[in-house]
This record gives structure tokens, sequence and C-alpha cells, in this order.
């Protein structure tokens, strides 16, 4: 697969329908009401490893022969990714390796132990394990899965956007949060043939800002990374997801931390949810520019639910 098309993200739900049920997508009256919108949540905290991630590594797993199998697979992540590619390396019998940063969430390292990968904790940040996982891969020959130029990845987690637009059509707008940025390339692709008057926005912290700046100043960039939430931290833009943005995202925001905080305590007091930092970005996007959206219905994508104990003390102490 080169650059994904809505053909592949269509033969990816295809593939995931027997393997993971629909994620819920509802609103809140109680949010509606503060942010004066009609706001549909896309639950990608309630997936078997808390994220959506999970989509695009059960993607891929499904495309490998035997012999790739059996070469196992390796991967760079501060969680979310590793706990994909772990689970979907125990789904279909592959050897995993999971390089995550040495002060790494307590909760995604375990989670990777339980689905039984190696875990290799080194570096200090994000884009230091992508480095190691790469070595690894040379070493050994298992498979190296970029977490962000990686079709197959694009493809599956674009799947979660085809499930909110069948639940909840005609949205103005759908807020993504953005990392490696798959799955604001796999929303946008999804909206473009589904809801093309869907407007696609991608929200990073602007403590992290590199995948931003790079789709602004249309050429990749790097910047420095100094943001405590995990699921967006990289310094690093992946080329691939920025090919797809350019041509399909509407908007990009830039939110602070303490924002992103804030909007974690709204989603667990006003819609029943826990959501990880990286989760809870998308409505921070969307509550700086709510008064665009006053009275009309828009979606924000929770990619996650991972959430340590000291991250949900901070959200509580906000």
């Amino acid at each position: 697969m080169g650059t994904p098309t809505y053909a592949d993200l269509a033969a990816a739900r295809n593939l995931l329908t027997d393997l993971l049920p629909p994620t819920p997508s509802w609103h809140y009256p109680v949010l509606d009401a503060a942010v004066g919108a009609e706001v549909w949540i896309k639950h990608e905290n309630a997936q078997p490893v808390g994220a959506f991630k999970v989509r695009g590594g059960l993607t891929l797993l499904a495309s490998f022969d035997d012999e790739q199998r059996a070469n196992g697979v390796v991967a760079a992540s501060t969680g979310n990714h590793a706990q994909s590619i772990a689970y979907a390396a125990a789904h279909f019998g592959a050897p995993c390796t999971i390089v995550m940063p040495e002060n790494a969430n307590p909760i995604k390292a375990a989670a990777v132990r339980a689905l039984g990968a190696r875990l290799v904790l080194e570096g200090e940040r994000f884009d230091d394990c992508r480095l190691v996982a790469a070595r690894i891969g040379e070493e050994t020959g298992a498979y190296y899965v970029d977490s962000g130029d990686e079709p197959a990845l694009i493809a599956g987690v674009g799947t979660a956007t085809i499930e909110l637009l069948e639940r909840a059509p005609d949205i103005a707008a759908l807020f993504v949060p953005v990392g490696s940025g798959t799955g604001a390339a796999g929303a946008a692709l999804a909206a473009a043939e589904l809801a093309p008057n869907c407007r696609v926005i991608g929200v990073q912290s602007a403590q992290a800002p590199a995948a931003h700046d790079s789709w602004r100043g249309g050429e990749l960039v790097d910047r420095p990374n100094r943001t405590i939430i995990e699921g967006v931290s990289t310094a690093k833009p992946f080329a691939l997801p920025q090919r797809i943005m350019r041509e399909l995202l509407h908007d990009f925001l830039l939110v602070d931390d303490a924002d992103i905080r804030a909007a974690q305590r709204m989603l667990l007091t006003s819609a029943h949810t826990m959501a990880e930092g990286a989760g809870a970005a998308a409505l921070a996007g969307l509550w700086s520019v709510r008064e665009q959206y006053a009275g009309r219905r828009v979606a924000v994508i929770c990619s996650g639910g991972n959430a340590s104990e000291a991250e949900l003390a901070d959200v509580l102490r906000a």
C-alpha cells in the first residue's frame, strides 16, 4: 500500500468487523450546554487497549504473511501505538518488541507486558525511542512499524471516522488530536468521501508543534518537544500523514497543555469520560474556537483513555 485511499479504509473496515466492535458515539447535555453546540464524542477510549491505534495495528498485521509474522515486529511509542502493535502481534501470534521512554507511563508499560511483548525502556523521549526501535529491527530482522509513515495504520485508524459519520451525519466540523498525524490523516480521508462539507481540524499541543508548523509551512520541520501530553509528544513530523493532511485537512490548531488538562476535566465531569491528555486535545481545540460553531453539530475524537494515576491527580487539581 502506498498513500492510502478511501478504498483502503473501506477494506480495513471490512477486516475489522470481525475483530473489533464499533465504539460508541454520544453527545451529552451538560457538555453541549457548556460548549454551546451539539458535541458528539467518538469514544476510542472504549477500545480493548484503551485507544484508537489498535485499529491500525490489526490492519497491518492482518496483511503479513506467515514468514513476516514469524520474524516479528518492533515499534517505538509513548504507549498507545505500543499497545496497538502488541495486541495485534498477540492476536496473530507474532513476536513483538516495544521501545518506550525510560519514564514511560506505568499503566501503558504494564499493558504492553501483559500483552506478551518484550519491553525495552530506553531513551528520554519518543523521538529517541524511534532510533532504538529502528536499530533493533535492523539487528533482528523484525519489521519496524513506524508510528506515522505506515499506510496500513492510517487506513485502520480511519475506520473510526467512518463509524462516527454513520452514527452522527451532517457534522459541521470534526476535531482530531495530532501526534504522528495518522488519526487526522485517516479522518480526513474518511470525511472527504463520506461528508465533504465537514471541516476536519487537527489539534496539537503548543509545547510540541512540529506537525502543526510543518503543515502550516508546507515542509517538514523539527520543533522542540516540551509537552507533558504523552500522545502528542513528538519533535519530528511524519511525511505520509503530512502529505494527506496538506491536501485534506481544513485547519490546524495549537492549544496549551493546561487547556488540554482542563478539557480532560470537562470530559470527566460533563461527559462521564476518562480521557488521557491526547484524548482530550480535540475538545480543547473545539473549546478554543467554540464561538465559530455555536448551535451547530460538531464532533471530537477521544483517541484514548490510558491516563496514569499521576495524570488523573493533575487533572483533578486543575
